[in-house]
């Protein structure tokens, strides 16, 4: 295992105008100049240094989180107090319960657009490393697993906003996996995470039957336990899963014709008490979808199960009409809103696919084929647009993707 711990100040933090806190608690100009005055002119200078340091920690909580990074490089003890596990800013006038939105391009460059949705403003922000389009994303309060399952076999488990990251392996494959899904899950009172990495592929000429591995890494023994393997008749899974509650539940797609056309299921499995084999996967097992979808995004919001999903067209179920979000209770989902046509349609043309992350109280929903950031608030149950992004296209075909996670100080 390598553990990088990149320095604060490689981070990209610019906007145009100076970050201002609506409540008035910290102002940073950038390019401030400080304008030295005669000592004969004035008192002497009382140094800041004789305070405690309880009260810089006060100080540093009532800046906007872009100017508390940039505070941290003024003095050796500012830097040691953002950094230190005891610096949690509980009090910080900034922080809420709203998620931030990284968004990228298919470029070959990590840069990209970050959202802070409490003042909503947009950064121009780098991660640590190159990130594709193509990999699997799992964030988790704080901090984000990035899975590259098809080129360099790697894992990074990244707190974007220090830019602190692990790099791990990624457990060997029986074979060459036609699909991937990760899930991740972070556990702040135990200080550890869980990943999981189910795999799938087809287990003969006959479409109807796929092999499945699911992996597990427990970041206290620093492993991966033994797999669990099994079979599926009629399902399989895709790239969707999410660990909820200590429960991963993982996303499947039925192989056989139906006259209902609703093609798409849920399966969960307790890691607590996973079983050495998953054997069989029977029918009776599969939670059916809600309703007939094109895709499905699974994600953890305020402890509960989320799914998002494009909802098809009578006629022709694989086009993408809306979307639709449902919770689920039990066995039983329980649709809690469906996107207004209004927000469907300043999407443009919306793609069958769409990039979508939730955290905290807030779902976040972005067209692939474009910039436009979609939020739906769980607690006032309102939609509403983001600031529009500055980000655009350089070729007709780019991609854009994203993902939220909560703004941590620490890395676990």
């Amino acid at each position: 295992m390598d553990f990088l711990n990149l320095p604060v100040e490689g981070a990209s933090w610019s906007d145009d105008e100076p970050d201002v806190n609506p409540n008035g608690m910290g102002v940073f100009i950038p390019n401030l100049e400080i304008i030295e005055m005669d000592d004969n002119q004035g008192e002497n200078p009382v140094s800041i240094d004789i305070l405690p340091d309880d009260i810089h920690e006060r100080i540093l909580s009532g800046l906007p989180l872009t100017a508390i990074f940039k505070a941290s490089c003024v003095c050796k003890r500012w830097n040691q107090i953002v950094h230190s596990k005891k610096f949690t800013l509980k009090d910080a006038s900034f922080l809420s319960d709203k998620t931030w939105y990284f968004m990228f391009a298919s470029s070959v460059e990590p840069v990209g657009y970050l959202y802070d949705s409490g003042l909503r403003k947009w950064y121009n922000f780098e991660l640590p490393f190159m990130v594709h389009h193509t990999w699997n994303i799992a964030p988790s309060r704080g901090l984000v697993c990035f899975m590259d399952d098809e080129t360099s076999k790697a894992l990074y488990i990244c707190n974007p906003i220090t830019r602190e990251y692990e790099l791990l392996r990624v457990p060997p494959s029986m074979g060459f996996p036609v699909y991937s899904a990760l899930a991740f899950s972070v556990d702040q009172s135990k200080s550890k995470y869980t990943i999981s990495i189910v795999r799938s592929m087809q287990a003969s000429d006959d479409f109807l039957l796929w092999n499945v591995s699911i992996h597990v890494y427990n970041s206290k023994e620093k492993t991966w336990l033994s797999p669990v393997t099994g079979a599926m008749q009629g399902w399989r899974p895709g790239d969707v899963s999410v660990i909820c509650n200590n429960v991963l539940y993982i996303l499947v797609f039925c192989t056989r014709r139906n006259d209902i056309q609703n093609f798409h299921g849920l399966i969960s499995y307790n890691l607590d008490n996973i079983e050495a084999s998953i054997g069989i996967l029977k029918d009776e097992s599969v939670i059916t979808a809600p309703c007939a979808l094109t895709c499905g995004r699974l994600m953890n919001v305020q402890g509960k199960l989320v799914l998002v999903g494009g909802i098809g067209r009578p006629n022709r179920p694989g086009l993408i009409k809306g979307i639709g979000i449902w919770v689920l209770d039990g066995r039983q989902w329980t649709e809690i809103t469906r996107m207004p046509h209004k927000f469907v349609q300043g999407f443009g043309e919306l793609d069958d696919v769409f990039a979508s992350s939730g955290g905290g109280d807030l779902i976040y929903i972005q067209s692939y084929g474009g910039t436009a950031l979609l939020i739906y608030d769980m607690n006032t149950r309102q939609w509403f647009w983001s600031q529009k992004c500055s980000m655009h296209k350089k070729f007709p075909l780019e991609i854009f993707s994203g993902f939220c996670f909560e703004p941590w100080l620490q890395f676990m």
